[in-house]
């Protein structure tokens, strides 16, 4: 991986012109949310007395710690990563995310449901129970342990309903609580840090990007990702239109029929909750033209516990989750 080339797509002898017509407004694009995201990156660092990056190993966690490693270089990332790990993760996510984390020399925090659940703080109702939902009770957890004032994340309004109405700076009570009713005007990109003894902040710098965006700066700045998020075979299940791995944790019901598919992940997350979607992509530009097509939103497609409730997700951000 080649963290700071800055083009992965022009030949050294090929201008932008030559390869595509269009490449000058796309670097323009990608340079613009670039420079947005590293604003807002440094503004934290400059505001906010003990900040963390919320840090999972999927792909936009990815491009932040990839912006950030920009936005501070040529001093290393200082944010320590914090990583809430349900215990219910793909083993390729969670050996991805060490590496990376050696790579860029960060200090990675890790919290464990296992532990809140030992604690008695989390009850699960059956064990095979998807553990997403919970991870709010371990965030707001380690947010008091580190003493963090503010949580930079990955997430992106085009995502759902939720996160659209959500601010840059994204301002939590002392409870951890989001109020979607009393966020604070962001005009002219003008940022406010402040948090009432207690509170906390959620910042998330690339708000302002879409799936497609993500994918494009991928391929232009070479960032090394999982390989679920390519094209794999896969044991799976249908139900309905959801493709549904087949795991330990998911295993296959009475009279379910088990198949092989050619499939790849749009958005990675706890095992009971995150399902494949059919693809033949292989490679980031196979990618890039599937999203670019796509009619179905990321997590609209693959994310079993939003597609309970419109309003589920709203619900767990009110109750303090990312």
């Amino acid at each position: 991986m080649n963290s700071v080339k800055k083009s992965v797509w022009l030949d050294d002898d090929a201008s932008a012109a030559d390869v595509d017509p269009h490449a000058n407004a796309l670097h323009s694009h990608l340079d613009v949310l670039e420079a947005e995201a590293i604003f807002i990156l440094r503004e934290v660092a400059a505001e906010c007395r003990n900040p963390v990056l919320l840090y999972s190993g999927g792909k936009d966690s990815a491009v932040v710690l990839h912006l950030a490693y920009k936005a501070f270089y040529p001093e290393r990332i200082r944010l320590p990563l914090l990583h809430i790990d349900t215990g219910h993760n793909y083993p390729e996510v969670i050996d991805y995310r060490d590496r990376m984390a050696e790579y860029y020399q960060c200090n990675l925090q890790v919290r464990s449901l296992e532990d809140s659940i030992a604690r008695g703080t989390i009850r699960l109702r059956h064990p095979l129970e998807s553990r997403n939902p919970y991870q709010s009770v371990t965030l707001l957890e380690s947010i008091e342990e580190l003493s963090a004032d503010a949580c930079i994340g990955g997430a992106r309004r085009d995502e759902e309903k939720a996160r659209a109405k959500e601010r840059v700076f994204s301002v939590r009570d002392e409870f951890g609580q989001w109020d979607p009713k009393n966020q604070r005007p962001e005009l002219w990109s003008l940022y406010n840090a402040r948090v009432i003894p207690g509170g906390n902040l959620r910042v998330f710098p690339i708000s302002n990007w879409t799936e497609l965006d993500v994918w494009q700066y991928i391929q232009r700045e070479n960032i090394e990702l999982p390989s679920i998020y390519f094209a794999h075979q896969r044991d799976v299940v249908r139900r309905g239109e959801v493709l549904v791995p087949v795991t330990e944790l998911t295993p296959p019901q009475a009279g379910d029929q088990v198949e092989t598919v050619t499939c790849r992940f749009r958005t990675v997350g706890d095992i009971t909750c995150t399902a494949p979607v059919e693809s033949p992509a292989a490679t980031i530009v196979d990618i890039i033209h599937e999203t670019a097509t796509a009619r179905v939103t990321e997590r609209g497609a693959t994310r079993l516990d939003d597609r309970a409730s419109e309003a589920a997700m709203e619900q767990r951000k009110k109750e303090g989750y990312f």
